[in-house]
């Protein structure tokens, strides 16, 4: 038997008043409880906008609770973002329904967790590319640098024009951090390259623009670019079609994209937000709080080989992307993070 709310009706299951809160936060669009019954310290995982299968940033975030799930036969509550007004009731609807942890995926959640954290002390919350420093709150980035410089390499040995493109979703410091890594990369194999870099927008209605992302790559591919680098959510399913279409190579992010366009897709670079939702989830409500960096040295970032491009990346660029890689992982190449002053040594943005 389902077990019973507090506070709910003598009638009122986990699963009823788990369905109210879903349709009160995102008016009736699609969310998932995965069972019914299931304890009130159930964890939840709030998406950020562009949709849980945008095959990219929150489609990782998916993939690591669905492996938890999976793994340990428990449930958990799901939400999509349908505007910027629901993050702070979803966080606290969350945490009044008793999920624990509560984990959300983008940095547009640091300001309302800042402000809902401390109101929950006991609830364990973690964020995705958000720094938030309160004593319930894991703080989870990425070097996402030291991963787009290994791509950017990659690029720079595909690239037959000398010119590779990158198109970035939100014009922020964390997605010109990509860029600049990859420019770095870039430049690492090919000094004279030319590298053109443009942003889908201003708003975070830039992660869910593929229209306009195919529009970028084309005007990119128009000006010599023939790799072109998406860190750019759904908006990047735009730039690899156009890719693909062109019969130019693009180069997928966060999750592995290579299956979308085989034999155009030249790489992805993975960042493994997947393993982030699952060890917090595997953690419960013992989760560790403070910052989490996952970075290349532990596998929080990459590049992706598999069967969709194996035929597009030799050995020898494997070899010397690999190598790279080896390097800073030990710390003897430093690859610049535009965030921690606001310069890149490569691109101007």
């Amino acid at each position: 038997m389902p077990g019973r709310v507090p506070g709910a009706g003598p009638a009122t299951t986990n699963r009823e008043t788990d369905m109210t809160l879903m349709k009160s936060l995102i008016g009736g669009a699609a969310a998932t409880v995965l069972a019914a019954g299931a304890a009130l310290a159930e964890p939840a995982l709030i998406f950020d906008l562009g949709g849980k299968f945008d095959k990219s940033f929150n489609e990782a975030a998916w993939n690591g609770a669905q492996r938890w799930a999976a793994e340990t036969g428990g449930s958990y509550r799901e939400l999509e973002m349908q505007s910027e007004a629901q993050r702070e009731q979803a966080l606290r609807r969350l945490a009044e329904a008793g999920s624990n942890p509560i984990v959300m995926t983008g940095f547009a959640f640091s300001s309302v967790l800042e402000q809902v954290a401390p109101d929950y002390p006991e609830t364990k919350f973690a964020i995705v590319d958000g720094f938030v420093d309160l004593p319930n709150v894991r703080a989870i980035l990425f070097t996402e640098h030291e991963g787009s410089y290994l791509v950017g390499m990659l690029a720079a040995m595909a690239s037959q024009t000398g010119t590779v493109g990158f198109v970035g979703g939100m014009d922020i410091p964390l997605i010109r951090r990509f860029g600049c890594g990859y420019a770095q990369g870039v430049k690492a194999v090919n000094p004279e390259a030319t590298i053109i870099a443009n942003f889908t927008g201003t708003t975070p209605a830039a992660w869910n623009d593929p229209v306009r992302g195919g529009e970028i790559a084309k005007s990119q591919m128009a000006q010599g670019a023939d790799v072109i680098y998406a860190a750019a959510g759904g908006t990047g399913i735009g730039v690899l079609q156009a890719a693909a279409d062109a019969g130019k190579l693009s180069i997928g992010v966060d999750s592995n994209q290579n299956y979308l366009h085989p034999g155009s897709v030249l790489t992805s670079m993975l960042k493994r937000v997947d393993n982030a939702v699952y060890e917090a989830f595997m953690a419960g409500e013992a989760l560790e709080t403070g910052v989490v960096t996952m970075n290349l040295a532990s596998g929080g970032v990459g590049y992706a080989l598999d069967e969709h491009n194996a035929g597009l990346i030799t050995e020898e660029m494997k070899a010397a992307v690999d190598a790279a890689a080896e390097q800073i992982a030990a710390g003897t190449l430093v690859v610049h993070d535009y965030t921690t002053d606001d310069t890149c040594p490569a691109l101007t943005f």
